[in-house]
Order: structure tokens, then sequence, then C-alpha cells
């Protein structure tokens, strides 16, 4: 039995890990992409188009799961634009990925515009069986859906390829150096072009789970700049997989702080409590950006593209 205290606080965690979760698959595959020694800032883009994917998956066959699938075909398929771009033809990242986040967000916009008003039923609690009946952690976990499940596992498990498997460290070789990953035998360009898939995979499953599992409807633009945030919370990760969940949960705890002071009658506008958790990122990406310059985590073959960018 829980006291009142505990089950409100169970319940704010839970809130804030709903939240995180799409925010949590962006991240992912945005660390991943830059651990290639790529920029990709179209991940909004990506994201958008996930989401659309996946609502309207879901809308047209009530699988919540097809949704999921179409959200990481489509974050996929919009990344090889990117990929084109900036492996095949040496673009600019940074011009690259604006390019496919505004494609992103005018192909989900003038598509998505049937959908808009429409809902569907997404993904129901998992079953936990006996686990159900344990206190405190019980009625918690009963209330998690599968795509933040599969969040939480997914963030050790990318951490665990990325630095325990033979994959992982050439994939940060080529983040590293590409001439030293050339003269070690590595196809650097396979190498990028898979780092950047990826990440789209990464971000068109966030997407869908934003429109599929956590609001359930379609609406232009419904990402509200997550996929940007992403790219900061990258630096707040230290580009490691492993603490992509407390970074993510940054946003997510202030998203449903927000939410929370909205229904409780706090007396200010709600346009500026939207705003709070965007301002609760960027306050400890500044203050984390200060201790990356001296402690490191950014790939040095990224750190070049910044230079070369300037």
């Amino acid at each position: 039995m829980m006291s009142g205290f505990d089950a409100a606080a169970g319940n704010f965690l839970v809130s804030a890990l709903r939240s995180s979760t799409p925010l949590l698959w962006v991240l992912l595959g945005e660390i991943i992409t830059q651990r290639v020694a790529i920029v990709n800032l179209g991940v909004e883009g990506q994201m958008l188009v996930g989401a659309l994917s996946g609502f309207a998956a879901t809308l047209a066959t009530g699988n919540p799961w097809l949704g999921l699938a179409a959200g990481v075909a489509a974050g996929m398929l919009l990344s090889t634009v990117h990929a084109g771009l900036t492996v095949g033809l040496k673009a600019n990242p940074f011009a690259s990925g604006l390019a496919v986040w505004m494609l992103g967000f005018g192909l989900s916009a003038f598509y998505g515009v049937p959908m808009v008003g429409q809902k569907i039923n997404g993904f129901a609690p998992l079953p936990l069986g006996f686990l159900s009946g344990v206190p405190v952690l019980g009625p918690l976990a009963s209330q998690l859906t599968p795509t933040v499940v599969l969040a939480l596992v997914a963030s050790p498990l990318a951490g665990w390829w990325l630095y325990r498997t033979k994959t992982g460290l050439a994939w940060r070789a080529v983040g590293e150096s590409l001439v030293s990953a050339r003269t070690l035998g590595l196809k650097t360009s396979l190498v990028q072009v898979s780092g950047i898939l990826a990440g789209g995979a990464f971000s068109g499953f966030g997407g869908a789970a934003l429109s599929v599992d956590y609001t359930r409807n379609w609406v232009e633009g419904m990402t509200a700049g997550r996929g940007l945030v992403a790219v900061g919370l990258v630096i707040v990760a230290r580009w490691n997989p492993f603490l992509a969940v407390p970074a993510a949960l940054l946003f997510g705890g202030a998203e449903a702080l927000t939410l929370r002071m909205q229904t409780s009658g706090v007396p200010i506008s709600s346009h500026l409590l939207h705003t709070l958790p965007y301002l609760a990122s960027l306050a400890v990406l500044v203050l984390s950006s200060r201790s990356a310059n001296k402690e490191g985590g950014m790939p040095l073959g990224l750190s070049a593209v910044f230079s070369q960018s300037r």
C-alpha cells in the first residue's frame, strides 16, 4: 500500500516517462548518427513523417504495432536523403539537415490534412502477471505501455552495442577519424550511411510513439521541436546511450510538471508554462556544454565537422 505522497510521486514518474519516450527514441538515434561523425538536424522532419505514417497505418489497420513499423520505415526513408547529400555528394551536413527537416514538415503537413481531428486506439498497458502484486513497483509499472518499456530497454542495448561489440567499435573508429578508419580497412562511407539510416529509424519510431501512443491523434507540427531538443541533449548525454534516459527525462519531467501546474490552476499563462520544458533543457544544455568542453565526449571527427562549418 502506497501513501498519498508515494502515489503522487509514482504517478509523476510515470507521466514523465511517457512524455520522455518519443524524445528518448530520437535522442538515441541522434547519438548513433553523431557517433559516425554526422550531424543530422533533419530529425525533426523524420520524426514528423514517422508520426504521420504511424498514425495513418494505425488508423487504417487498427494495429498500433503496424503503426510503429510504418513510422520506422518512413523515418528511415527520409534519412536516405540526408545520407545521399552528406555522404554521397559531400554536402554541408547542417544545410542538408535543414533541407530534410523542411521536406519532412512539408510532406507531413500536406498528406496529414485528412487525418486532423481523428482519433485512434493506441497501446494498452503491458500485462505484468504476478509482478502486478509487487508493492510500489507493480502499481507503477502496470501503467507503462510497450513503447515506454522498449525505450528503456533500447538505451542500455544501444550502449552495449556501441561499447561492447566489434561493429560498435568500428562505428566509433569512424567517428573519431575517417583517415585512421580507412587505414584499418573499414568502409567508412558504408558505416556513415548505416549510422544515418539507423538514426532515421529511431527518429521515425519516436514520431510514431508520439502519435500512436502518447497523443493518439495527428496535428500538423505536433513534434513541437522535440527533434531539435534531442540534438542539443546529445551534449548533455555526452554522446553516450547509457546517459540518454536521464537526459530525456529532463524534458519529460518538465513537461509533466507543466501539465500538473496547469491542472492545479497555477495563475501563469499556459503559453508561458509550455516553454518550461524547453527552458529547462536549454539551461542544462548551457551548463553541460561548459563541462563537456573540459571532459570531452564528442567524437573527434564530429568536432572537425563543426570546425569546417565556422
